[in-house]
């Protein structure tokens, strides 16, 4: 209806223009003293015939709409040549002018994916690159155990974990991200990333409450260790003294939990979000805003839920709920 109200609109001109013609007629009868009841029956067949004429107007006007409303949704080449069919005196320059843009906009499309295929390449490299001389500076702190050699043993793993976050960032912006899904055993994820963290909890005099919870969840075990990674670093990194503490709720909800700093009211609604830190992470000049955006993103690939409570100087508590499944 509405496209018929601006077709008609459109067209108000020239049915305008039509009866004006028709009351020039009838006038001119009129003066001439001629029945005007003689200006209805050519009127008739004029505006039968106009009909005709204004019906396969507005189907192919109707038409054309239709490929102009895929075009803005698609923005397709292939579309552009269906505008070959309409022959008004300016279809062929838009047509062109559209084939045009679209080239234009395929070729930078192409370009730009080129781009980011050879930054993804180079990042990775870059990666598995740095992870040589990581694993060789570890090795050589093992072989001395004094307080020196396990601070630079934690900020070493801090600089493994900034390392990781890079790649899994650029990973999650690419349609090509891997995920395979299969029976993962939450203990041994939860076992390997408290491994990796021994040093930070020891440093800082936190204690950890854990029990092996002997749950299995259908997940991909390498992007859910990356998850529970960035939060028990989260928890070590903004708890000063206290502890963590990880348990599993019904039906497999991981809980993890830290007697830390806290999150402002006001900032929780935002956490996910890139790039923001809130009003603590403006304290800590670490911060980057990424850890807990990747978190939310890998959560919603894995269909995963995770929510967040916190309470200002009492701590903050991580849950992920593990038992829902991912339909593909």
């Amino acid at each position: 209806m509405s496209f018929i109200l601006t077709y008609i609109r459109e067209k108000r001109r020239i049915i305008i223009m039509l009866l004006i013609f028709a009351a020039v007629f009838a006038v001119t009868f009129y003066l001439y003293r001629l029945p005007v009841s003689a200006v209805l029956y050519p009127t008739a067949i004029c505006l039968l015939i106009g009909s005709v004429f204004a019906v396969s107007s507005f189907v192919r006007s109707h038409k054309k709409h239709k490929i102009l409303c895929e075009l803005k949704d698609r923005s397709d080449i292939v579309i552009c040549s269906q505008i070959e069919s309409f022959s008004s005196l300016y279809d062929n320059d838009y047509r062109s002018i559209i084939e045009s843009i679209c080239k234009s906009k395929l070729e930078t499309e192409q370009q730009m994916t080129k781009v980011y295929d050879d930054m993804i390449d180079y990042y990775t490299t870059w990666v598995h690159q740095i992870k040589t001389p990581i694993a060789s500076m570890r090795l050589r702190l093992k072989q001395e155990d004094t307080s020196f050699s396990r601070k630079l043993s934690s900020d070493l793993l801090h600089i493994e974990q900034y390392v990781e976050m890079v790649l899994t960032y650029l990973r999650m912006e690419s349609d090509t991200t891997d995920y395979v899904f299969r029976e993962a055993e939450l203990d041994k994820i939860l076992k390997d990333n408290i491994r990796r963290l021994r040093g930070d909890f020891i440093m800082k005099n936190i204690s950890l409450n854990f029990k092996s919870t002997g749950v299995s969840v259908i997940t991909d075990e390498k992007w859910l260790s990356f998850v529970i990674g960035q939060i028990l670093s989260n928890s070590l990194k903004y708890t000063k003294k206290g502890s963590v503490t990880i348990t599993v709720e019904e039906p497999k909800i991981l809980c993890i939990s830290d007697t830390g700093i806290g999150i402002a009211p006001q900032d929780i609604p935002r956490i996910f979000e890139k790039g923001f830190t809130g009003l603590h992470g403006r304290e800590y000049s670490s911060a980057s805003g990424l850890g807990l955006y990747l978190c939310k993103q890998i959560c919603d690939k894995l269909g995963t839920q995770i929510t967040v409570e916190s309470e200002i100087d009492k701590g903050t508590s991580v849950r992920l709920k593990l038992d829902k499944k991912r339909y593909q």
